[in-house]
């Protein structure tokens, strides 16, 4: 039988394959400074907190809780900036879409943890130029916390700032990690239509993550400090993988309780 034609499909899967591609090489240095303050942080029992606005919550929860995850990350996952799935009515996203845009609103996300002197925030944004996402990376920053912003660099350079001072997320972090993600995000322009379809930043978001969450974890066993992995829960009835997982909720627990033992 011939193949059957799937034009856009195949050029989707090229174009992305090429960026996907491309996503090393153009930051190592900028990885490796990454995963070095991660390394750091997991190594002296601190955490490294995600945070994202909408679907960069898909990164946060990427990270943990995943197979392959390991105790010392943290998602700070605020369900009035990603629970928009319904788009309209109760939960919608333009209530969503309002938040982000509130001045105020990180401070009070913030306000609710004890940080620790080694924690490290990652701050996921494409764009990286709402108000919530620089107020997020500057209150990290006020609290002595390293900040790692995740952004496509060519749509954040390009984007007008939102925030009333000016700055976009790439003037804040102290490193920038790049999603590869083109203006606009989706990469497919399609004969006949004016829009394009086929965003890349969760792609390229989850690949550069996982790199970063690859790196860290080897550094963790160089320097001889095995993480606790979260096992594979899907070997129903196995003894060994309920104990492996009980021991991962216990280190967690203990991992996070000081995090949670006062507000600021």
């Amino acid at each position: 039988m011939p193949k059957p034609s799937l034009a856009a499909a195949e050029r989707f899967h090229q174009a992305a394959l090429t960026r996907l591609q491309n996503l090393l090489d153009a930051q190592r240095d900028a990885l490796d400074r990454a995963a070095a303050l991660c390394t750091e942080a997991i190594a002296s029992d601190g955490l490294v907190h995600l945070f994202g606005c909408g679907h960069s919550r898909m990164l946060c929860e990427e990270m943990t809780p995943r197979q392959g995850c390991f105790v010392g990350w943290h998602t700070i996952v605020e369900l009035a900036l990603t629970y928009h799935n319904l788009i309209v009515g109760p939960n919608g996203l333009r209530q969503s879409l309002h938040l982000e845009k509130t001045p105020g609103y990180a401070e009070q996300i913030l306000r609710n943890f004890a940080f620790g002197p080694k924690d490290v925030l990652i701050v996921i944004s494409t764009s990286g130029i709402r108000e919530v996402i620089i107020e997020m990376a500057e209150g990290a920053k006020q609290r002595g916390l390293h900040v790692i912003g995740v952004v496509s660099r060519t749509h954040c350079e390009q984007a007008r700032p939102a925030h009333p001072s000016g700055k976009k997320l790439i003037d804040v972090a102290d490193v920038i990690l790049d999603n590869g993600a083109p203006v606009g995000d989706c990469l497919l322009e399609l004969e006949g239509c004016v829009n394009k379809t086929g965003p890349f930043s969760t792609l390229g978001g989850g690949m550069v993550m996982n790199m970063l969450r690859c790196e860290v974890a080897q550094r963790l066993v160089d320097r001889g400090i095995e993480p606790v992995f979260l096992p594979s829960h899907q070997f129903v009835g196995s003894r060994t993988v309920e104990e492996q997982l009980e021991y991962f909720y216990a280190e967690y627990a203990k991992r996070v309780a000081p995090l949670y033992g006062r507000q600021g």
